[in-house]
C-alpha cells in the first residue's frame, strides 16, 4: 500500500466513525478488515495529522486557571467557578456552594468519613445545592468543630449536618462541645468527655474534609453562633500576624500555624490531621478572604481549592511576583 492509498484508506475509516457515527467493529466488517488494522489505522491518522482532536472550553469554565493552580501549589485539584460579575458577598458563596455540590457529589465513595465544618455559610450554600446520590454503603458525616453555641444557631449546625448526612444516606455524627470554650480548664473537661473523645477519634479516619476559610474576622454566622473570639483577642491574633482561620485555627501567610493562649479554648480537628485527609476542599473566594486562601495553599492546609475566577486570577499572578 503506497502511503496515498494509507491516507485514503485513514480518512475513510476516520469519516466512517466520526461523521458516520460507526462503531470500530462496524467500520472493520463493513471495509473487509480486522479490528486490529483499524485500531493501527485510527493510530496513524492520528500521527499525520489526519484527525485532530481539539477540545472546545465551554464560556464560565476556567480549566487553564485550575490547571495553573494545582501545578503552582502542588494541589490535587482545583474547580474556579465564574463570577465576574458577583459581588464580594453571599452570590459567591452561592456560586461557589453550587459548583462545590456538584463536585462533592461525585467524588463520595462507600465508606467515606466526611468532616464537614458546621459554621460556614459557604458551606450552608454546598448543602442547599446537593441533590441526594444514590445510596452508597457505610458513609459517616462528622462535625470536625465544636457544633454547640448559641441556641437558635446550635439549631442550623445539627440541621446542616443532618441534611448533608441524608443526602448522602450516611449517618450524622455530632460533637457535643462548643467550639470555643471559656477557658483552658473547660476544654480539658470537655476532652475527658467519652462522648466527645469517640468523636475526635474519627479525625484521624477522615477521608474527604468540607471546610470553609476564613479571614481573622468571624464571618457573620460564627458570630451569631457564639463561637468566636472578641474583637480584642482577634487583635491579638493579627498582631501575631494571623491572615486566616480553618477550623477557628489561625495561621499566617505562609500558611504556618499562629500559637497563642487562644488555641487552649478550641474543641475541633487540628490542621495537622486536615493536612493528611486525603481529599481536604477547601471552598472560599472574594477578596476580603484573598490573603486567607492564599495561606492556606501555602501552607498545603488544603489539597482541592474550590473558588471564583478573579481570585484564582490574583493567585496565580501573586505567585510570579
Amino acid at each position: 500500500m503506497t502511503h496515498i492509498d494509507e491516507l485514503r484508506l485513514m480518512t475513510k475509516v476516520a469519516r466512517l466513525y466520526y461523521e458516520e457515527n460507526l462503531r470500530q467493529s462496524e467500520i472493520a466488517e463493513q471495509l473487509g478488515l480486522s479490528q486490529t488494522t483499524i485500531s493501527r489505522l485510527f493510530s496513524r491518522a492520528r500521527e499525520e495529522g489526519v484527525i485532530r482532536i481539539t477540545v472546545n472550553t465551554p464560556k464560565g469554565t476556567f480549566l487553564d486557571l485550575e490547571k495553573e493552580l494545582i501545578a503552582r501549589f502542588g494541589l490535587r485539584d482545583a474547580i474556579v467557578v465564574d463570577c465576574q460579575n458577583a459581588d464580594d458577598g453571599e452570590r459567591i458563596q452561592r456560586f461557589l456552594g453550587s459548583a462545590a455540590s456538584f463536585y462533592v457529589e461525585s467524588i463520595i465513595n462507600s465508606g467515606e468519613v466526611i468532616a464537614l465544618s458546621s459554621w460556614s455559610s459557604t458551606l450552608l450554600a454546598l448543602v442547599d445545592s446537593m441533590h441526594r446520590i444514590p445510596r452508597k454503603k457505610g458513609i459517616k458525616v462528622v462535625q470536625p468543630l465544636g457544633g454547640v453555641g448559641n441556641p437558635s444557631a446550635e439549631i442550623h449546625a445539627t440541621r446542616l449536618t443532618s441534611r448533608f448526612a441524608d443526602l448522602v444516606q450516611g449517618e450524622a455524627v455530632f460533637l457535643p462541645a462548643p467550639g470555643v470554650v471559656e477557658s483552658k480548664a473547660t476544654r480539658d473537661a470537655f476532652l475527658k468527655d467519652a462522648f466527645v473523645q469517640q468523636v475526635m477519634s474519627l479525625y484521624e479516619h477522615v477521608t474527604m474534609a468540607l471546610v470553609g476559610i476564613g479571614s481573622v474576622s468571624p464571618s457573620a454566622l460564627l458570630a451569631q453562633s457564639g463561637n468566636a473570639f472578641s474583637p480584642e483577642e482577634l487583635n491579638t491574633l493579627r498582631e501575631k500576624n494571623a491572615v486566616g482561620d480553618i477550623l477557628l485555627h489561625f495561621y499566617d501567610s505562609e500558611g504556618m500555624p499562629v500559637r497563642s493562649f487562644l488555641d487552649e479554648r478550641v474543641i475541633s480537628m487540628e490542621l495537622e490531621q486536615l493536612k493528611k485527609v486525603d481529599r481536604s476542599i477547601g471552598i472560599a473566594g472574594g477578596s476580603r478572604k484573598f490573603a486567607a486562601i492564599r495561606g492556606a495553599l501555602r501552607g498545603n492546609l488544603i489539597n482541592i481549592l474550590v473558588t471564583d475566577s478573579r481570585t484564582a486570577g490574583n493567585l496565580i499572578q501573586d505567585s510570579h511576583e
